[in-house]
């Protein structure tokens, strides 16, 4: 399998992970409904997309993995 296309999988799931499991700390702690978690999980992934299209990974992208790890980064960029 392509190593790119693995870490960019494994970073999605990462960060999937990490958005459900803090929406589902949020509402339990916050003590509200469970279905909050969704919407929470949704505004963290929103914020987590913007501020990787700016700060962290290859810009203009939402992703985190440097440009060189970015499957969505043409080969003549990585040099």
């Amino acid at each position: 399998m392509n190593t790119k296309l693995l870490a960019d999988a494994a970073e999605r799931a990462g960060w999937t992970g990490v958005q459900a499991a803090l929406g589902i700390l949020i509402v339990d702690l916050a003590n509200i409904d469970l279905w909050w978690a969704a919407p929470i999980g949704l505004v963290l992934a929103s914020a987590k997309g913007w501020v990787a299209g700016r700060l962290v990974g290859r810009a203009g992208t939402a992703s985190t993995l440097p440009a060189a790890k970015d499957p969505a980064t043409p080969p003549n960029l990585t040099a």
